[in-house]
């Protein structure tokens, strides 16, 4: 699971309306100065669980990559060149709690795998789903739910989305190929056999395209990636949400720090994550960031992940 990358326009544009909401709540703050970032001390118990031949990128430091596809994971910030989001502050408190200097190294979505397995990078914190066929190459230690969002214009009739019988008869809009697609065509599959109405799937091929629709009421509702939802309403204001869903509908999805298999990391990692939900840190990053509703009550590694569609 991934966000989809803003076009360059549409990005700088986001900046700065993001920014000016941002320089009081609720909006998101894009500064590189990031002053209201959380910072932890060093977790004796994690940094005792790394084991002694991991051999990090760089010594003395934790090597992440994050793709910077848009906020409030991970973006670029106003001055175009500092990597911020919710990752990028998690891998922070990380790389504290290891008692490490943190390196984040931008990376495409695409490229992130040979990053970790050739040993450039320590670890890949960009929104990275747990699934039982990655199992087979990385190691996971969970950080937030996989959720996706239901958001409708403020004036919609629309007020609750919860399960399948809620959208019948609606127009959503959803992007083609997508995981949300493959929920919606369930969905409309279970509705079908309750002898409820489908929902109308609508494509479109560009965020602003999408919005219209919703704002000229051509649609009803717009699914995709809770955060990267979370940001358009905020930056826009006439949007609302109406309901979340699991990324992996039925089951839990689960998002993690990813790292090699067998390198033996994610338990530090994991045992770093547990004392950053203890200190409040972790809950205190994803609010800043207004996507506490993602936040887990515990880690794992490697917890069962999603089978293959």
């Amino acid at each position: 699971m991934r966000l989809p990358t803003f076009s360059s326009t549409a990005f700088i544009t986001s900046l700065l309306l993001a920014t000016i909401s941002g320089a009081a709540e609720p909006g998101f703050d894009l500064s590189p100065e990031q002053p209201g970032r959380e910072r932890a001390q060093p977790n004796a118990q994690a940094i005792a669980a790394i084991p002694d031949d991991f051999a990090f990128a760089e010594a003395g430091t934790l090597t992440i990559a994050t793709n910077p596809g848009g906020p409030p994971l991970s973006t670029y910030a106003t001055d175009t060149q500092t990597v911020i989001g919710a990752d990028p502050d998690i891998a922070l408190l990380l790389a504290d709690s290891l008692g490490l200097e943190l390196k984040l190294v931008p990376t495409a979505w695409a490229d992130w795998p040979l990053a970790l397995q050739s040993g450039k990078v320590d670890a890949v914190i960009s929104n990275v789903g747990v699934t039982e066929e990655r199992k087979e190459k990385y190691d996971f230690s969970t950080y937030r739910q996989g959720l996706h969002g239901f958001f409708v214009h403020q004036d919609s009739p629309v007020q609750s989305i919860a399960e399948p019988a809620d959208i019948a008869g609606l127009s959503i809009v959803v992007g083609i190929g997508t995981n949300q697609e493959r929920i919606l065509n369930e969905w409309n599959r279970l509705n079908a056999e309750a002898g409820l109405a489908r929902a109308e799937l609508q494509y479109f091929d560009d965020e602003a395209t999408k919005l219209l629709a919703l704002r000229a009421h051509r649609a009803d509702v717009m699914v995709q990636p809770h955060a990267q939802l979370v940001f358009i309403a905020q930056r826009d204001g006439d949007f609302r949400k109406v309901g979340t869903l699991s990324a992996g509908w039925p089951e839990r999805s689960d998002v993690a720090v990813t790292t090699r298999k067998d390198s033996g990391l994610a338990e530090a990692l994991t045992i770093a994550i547990n004392g950053l939900i203890e200190s409040g840190a972790y809950g205190r990053t994803l609010e800043r960031w207004h996507i506490a509703e993602e936040a887990l009550e515990e880690s794992r590694v490697n917890p069962p992940g999603l089978p293959a569609y």
